[in-house]
């Protein structure tokens, strides 16, 4: 997959690519259903499959001091729509002069005369323009002027269920409700970062953790995970099964949160190395025990839990998706 960020480096051969356009933060089931559709018609035309995004996330743009709300960051979701088989990404940035765009400004300017698209494909819900004053009927009637095909995709979910979004996906993980947020992801949620040293008080105990930064992430529910972690260096398959805490660490007086993790029948040094851990399910919330004694106790317990957890997961698997996108030939 290639990365355009800017209109005046768009090559030949993404011109006339059929482009998924939206944010797509978490790229759940719902944004995957919209790649998709994107892929099957690049297919029939022979084109290249494109994503156009923005960043920062406009939200961020808007209300700069909200906590962390992010699903995937921008690294992260380059990864899922790579896996996806997208062609070209094509990232612009959300500033001041894109906030006051008109609709049709952004389609005369970035859509036609700058990506030169071939086709658009949009969730049912897809608003775009200064005030959101664009929506998929109006990108229609565009599309009729200006030479364009466009599709909106129906809302995807599950039976009777909400429909997928990453507003639920946020919801759910801060609820405590993994479970159910990798339904809706179709994967695992996953943090990830740089390993970084801590204070050793988890060898001490004899449970050695890895700390890692919540940085942009979306802060879940406080507590204790049954987890799967992967070195971003490891083969596919070498997912390793542990036990995380997520939370400021009460019963050391803690301030701050802090994401532990500790891997099961594990001894290598992670120190430095960029480490991914999936969430599988929440265990309990976050408590103060009586000194190091009971702390020790309770984490030896809830490594057992998770070892259960694990044994009896039989969810999305960490890291994948259901299925590519449709490869043009």
């Amino acid at each position: 997959m290639r990365l355009i960020r800017h209109l005046e480096d768009v090559p030949f051969e993404a011109q006339g690519a059929v482009v998924a356009l939206g944010n797509f933060d978490g790229v759940h089931l719902g944004h995957q259903a919209v790649i998709r559709q994107a892929a099957e018609i690049a297919h029939s035309r022979n084109a290249p499959l494109a994503v156009l995004t923005f960043e920062p996330h406009p939200r961020s743009f808007f209300r700069p001091d909200d906590p962390a709300f992010r699903l995937t960051p921008f690294r992260i979701k380059t990864r899922h729509l790579q896996a996806l088989g997208v062609d070209f990404l094509f990232e612009l940035t959300f500033d001041a002069d894109m906030m006051a765009r008109s609709a049709e400004n952004f389609v005369t300017e970035i859509l036609v005369g700058g990506f030169h698209i071939a086709h658009v494909v949009v969730g049912y819900d897809f608003c775009f323009g200064k005030g959101r004053a664009g929506n998929a009927a109006l990108l229609t009637e565009f599309g009729g002027r200006h030479g364009f095909g466009v599709t909106s995709v129906a809302a995807a979910k599950k039976g009777d269920g909400p429909a997928y979004s990453s507003t639920l996906v946020r919801e759910l993980l801060q609820a405590g409700d993994p479970k159910n947020a990798a339904a809706t992801l179709g994967r695992p949620w996953e943090i990830e970062g740089r390993v970084e040293h801590g204070d050793a008080r988890g060898r001490q105990l004899g449970f050695p953790t890895a700390n890692i930064a919540l940085g942009e992430f979306l802060e879940p529910k406080l507590g204790v995970y049954a987890v799967m972690a992967i070195d971003d260096n490891a083969p596919a398959d070498g997912w390793i099964k542990g036990v995380a805490n997520l939370g400021r660490r009460p019963t050391v007086g803690g301030t701050r949160v802090q994401f532990e993790v500790h891997l099961f029948d594990f001894s290598d040094d992670l120190y430095g190395k960029h480490l991914r851990v999936a969430l599988i399910d929440f265990i309990r919330p976050e408590m103060k025990f009586d000194g190091l004694d009971a702390l020790k106790a309770q984490i030896a317990a809830d490594s057992k839990e998770a070892r259960q957890r694990l044994a009896d997961y039989h969810g999305p698997q960490p890291g994948g998706h259901p299925g590519s996108a449709q490869k043009r030939a």
